[in-house]
């Protein structure tokens, strides 16, 4: 007994407070118009200054053991990891020219004055930090790969011929044909200039204007390959995204007119949907927040939330005047009816967001931000704005006829359907869930993390940057994807005889992995000098128990093999591709060797290059999907018990919920699709947005059931309303999204793809599966 007079009041308590908020809120519309005029307007003027924003540490996590090792030694790593490489070919033949040789002489030029570019550690044929050595009788020699007498004739160029050859430069920065070069581009996290972080859209578009077109027409092709230069073409695409995102919304008003034949209730539903994108964004900015390329389909996310609780406010207006109340006595009545289950379901879809932030990746975190904002602002034009709105607009009287056609209709379909909640359908279709959640199961077995594919996967095979990888990866024996481990010694040790000896080991060992293509480290430059100053005598390239012939040896080594301490030596692999398979093999055996051989003075540390840092993330992903999936359905759980006080009826619609989640994960798997920063946060959102359904429709139902319906009648009831709302907004998303199967953008379609499954099976699973299972949970003899 006390336990349901709390519940009494608990209902007393919340039922007096949308009392007190709705005359506060009809009582003064005008004021409620004012204030969110005014705010729209402000919000608006800021959302005009948003930017596209990436960042390179924002996409890699942080605090992962991996990329602290990579922070804590960012100056000697970064030329293996946030680089570009750009090609310069010459598409009439080899590049020993005159013309091609000062073209690429503007081009390093070029390159080196923009603005981010890590001056120092840039490299090319023309560059001080080009060199080469040989073996000659009167000891070793050196020199820059340009001579320092070149003037452009034939016996120059067949000097720097040399020169190349000399410096083992062919297959790493000169093609395998000697028709193209590659200029090896390392970008620094803050502009100097600014002192900001690098604006990846800016530095890419002057690539773009500066280098790439402008020497396109000097008769050289530019290829450039590296993640500035991902994330610079993601940014550029966001024309497409917008369109796209403007096509859809066509697409939708015009649906939403042919759904209720009035044009003033699809006005407000839009315009209002719409204002909430715009308030989104104006308090992104206020913030201090951009859209990095993949949040940039978020706001779309929060329009479509929108559409399916602005659907349920006008469905259940035409439903009330239709029983002749006026317009504000229908918007007050809808706003009574839907302030509790429309305010739990956007709390929902706010706790479907903010369990990303349990994803220790800067670029997810702000993905979780950016949509909670949204979510924030849709409980305000959602709960508030639009029921005063629609009190001003009404329904068209061609919106009433429509509703009366409704009301008068026998709903064949509906009573059909209806039928579902009796036991002898009810659990054929349970048994039919539990199959498909079954081969979900079973398809979702061979789901991978991370990468799947070379190249970009943001992008279709055809685009731009896959044709440049695919070029390089032709033309060039050394991999873009490079895998550092960092040896690590105390000062001025790097070079003794017994950690060469134990990295060479490790070389050795990490050479057969399957994957790693080649080694390159200050170790393998040590061993050819000592070789080189013993007159190419292959009995000597070993290395040295004296201290001075290994101290001689490492002199003259490129920067990025040792730092000036020489305590970090970076040992680079260059894999195969940077599939997660490959990946994780990699650190395995590096992990393996360095429990077996480490020493106390002597650390093997894991990982740096791209390489390294993406096997990183794929930890991080690995880990943190399970987390966020069990916080995601915890959670919402919790707020779906709170609604509706029944665990039972918390079963009932989680069940839906989790078959389309484990459905989607196997339609990954099959798909080819990777978990990894671009789909992940799908799963929450499709969560998220999915509640939504079944909030609506049971919160209806249990108002038949409390009227005395039994369950079949209050279940159809709720379906001649709420539940046409839900058909129509689960199929009109689904084919608004479905547009985007034909973006440029991979990720696009593919994210495109995965919501029109979601938002379907959602429907599906709201509309039949959580009537079946609540029938079965929640009925006794009484109310069936």
């Amino acid at each position: 007994m006390n336990a349901q007079t709390e519940l009494v009041r608990s209902e007393s308590a919340l039922q007096r407070l949308v009392s007190l908020t709705e005359r506060a809120l009809f009582h003064n519309r005008l004021l409620v118009l004012a204030f969110f005029l005014i705010a729209s307007l402000l919000l608006g003027w800021k959302a005009l200054e948003i930017r596209p924003d990436a960042s390179f540490t924002r996409m890699i996590p942080a605090s992962h053991p991996f990329i602290q090792n990579y922070l804590k030694f960012e100056d000697v790593l970064r030329p293996q990891s946030n680089v570009l490489r750009v090609v310069v070919e010459n598409p009439d033949g080899e590049i020993f020219t005159k013309k091609y040789m000062e073209t690429l002489r503007e081009v390093s030029d070029r390159i080196f004055y923009l603005p981010g570019v890590d001056r120092g550690n840039l490299k090319s044929l023309w560059t001080p930090n080009a060199l080469w050595t040989e073996v000659a009788t009167d000891g070793v020699r050196a020199g820059r790969i340009i001579p320092d007498g070149y003037d452009g004739g034939e016996e120059s160029l067949a000097q720097v011929r040399q020169n190349i050859l000399r410096a083992n430069m062919l297959g790493s920065y000169v093609a395998d044909d000697f028709r193209s070069t590659i200029i090896r581009v390392p970008l620094l996290e803050v502009d100097p200039e600014t002192g900001k972080p690098l604006d990846y859209g800016s530095f890419t578009q002057a690539l773009e204007n500066q280098v790439r077109e402008h020497f396109a027409a000097q008769g050289v092709t530019i290829r450039v390959i590296g993640f500035a230069q991902i994330i610079g073409d993601l940014i550029a695409a966001a024309t497409d995204i917008a369109l796209f995102f403007a096509i859809t919304v066509g697409l939708i008003t015009v649906l939403l007119y042919l759904y209720c034949h009035c044009w003033r209730s699809t006005a407000v539903t839009v315009l209002t949907c719409l204002l909430t994108v715009v308030c989104q964004l104006g308090l992104l900015s206020v913030l201090g927040y951009g859209l990095d390329p993949y949040s940039i389909l978020v706001p779309f996310l929060i329009f479509a939330i929108g559409i399916s609780h602005a659907v349920q406010n006008i469905n259940l207006m035409m439903s009330e005047m239709g029983h002749g109340c006026t317009p504000v006595q229908a918007s007050r009545r809808t706003f009574r009816a839907l302030f509790i289950p429309g305010t739990t379901a956007l709390l929902a879809d706010a706790v479907g967001f903010i369990t990303l932030l349990v994803i220790d990746i800067g670029v997810i975190q702000q993905l979780a931000v950016t949509a909670s904002i949204g979510v924030f602002v849709a409980i305000f034009t959602k709960m508030f704005l639009l029921p005063v709105l629609m009190s001003y607009a009404g329904v068209s009287a061609r919106g009433m006829r429509q509703q009366q056609k409704r009301a008068n209709s026998s709903w064949p379909v509906f009573r059909r359907l209806a039928r579902v909640v009796e036991p002898r359908f009810a659990m054929p279709l349970i048994l039919i869930s539990l199959v498909l959640l079954g081969v979900g199961y079973y398809a979702r077995h061979d789901l991978k993390i991370g990468d799947l594919d070379v190249g970009a996967p943001e992008f279709r095979p055809e685009a731009r940057y896959n044709r440049d990888n695919a070029y390089l990866l032709k033309h060039y024996t050394t991999s873009t994807d490079v895998y550092v481990v960092m040896f690590k010694t105390p000062q001025e040790q790097c070079s003794r005889f017994a950690a060469a000896d134990l990295a060479n080991q490790m070389e050795q060992t990490l050479r057969d992995v399957e994957g790693v293509e080649s080694v390159a480290s200050l170790y393998g430059h040590m061993r050819f000098s000592i070789f080189a100053r013993n007159e190419g005598n292959p009995k000597w390239a070993e290395f040295s128990r004296d201290q001075y012939v290994m101290n001689n040896a490492r002199s003259g080594a490129p920067s990025e093999f040792v730092d000036p301490n020489c305590s970090v030596a970076p040992i680079n692999l260059y894999l195969s591709d940077h599939k997660a398979e490959t990946l994780s093999r990699v650190a395995q055996a590096v992990e393996a060797f360095s429990k077996q051989y480490e020493t106390g003075e002597i650390e093997i540390l894991q990982a740096a290059g791209n390489a390294g840092i993406e096997a990183a993330t794929n930890m991080v992903i690995k880990v943190s999907e399970k987390q966020m999936l069990i916080l995601v359905f915890v959670i919402i759980s919790l707020v779906v018990w709170w609604e509706f006080k029944s665990l039972k009826v918390t079963i009932a619609l989680m069940a839906p919920l989790y078959l389309s989640t484990v459905l989607c994960e196997a339609v990954m798997a099959q798909m080819g699709l990777g978990v990894k920063i671009a789909t992940l946060p799908v799963i929450a959102l499709g969560v998220g947005i999915g509640v939504d359904y079944g909030i609506y429709l049971y919160s209806r139902m249990e108002g038949f059931l409390h009227q005395g319906l039994k369950f079949q009648a209050a279940y159809f009831e709720a379906l001649k309303t709420t539940g046409t709302s839900i058909a129509f907004t689960g199929l009109t998303l689904a084919v608004g999204v479905a547009t985007w199967s034909f973006s440029a953008l991979k990720f696009q379609a593919d994210m495109g793809l995965l919501l029109v499954l979601l938002f379907i099976w959602n429907m599906i699973g709201a509309l039949v599966l959580l009537p079946a299972i609540a029938s079965l949970l929640v009925c006794n003899r009484e109310t069936r």
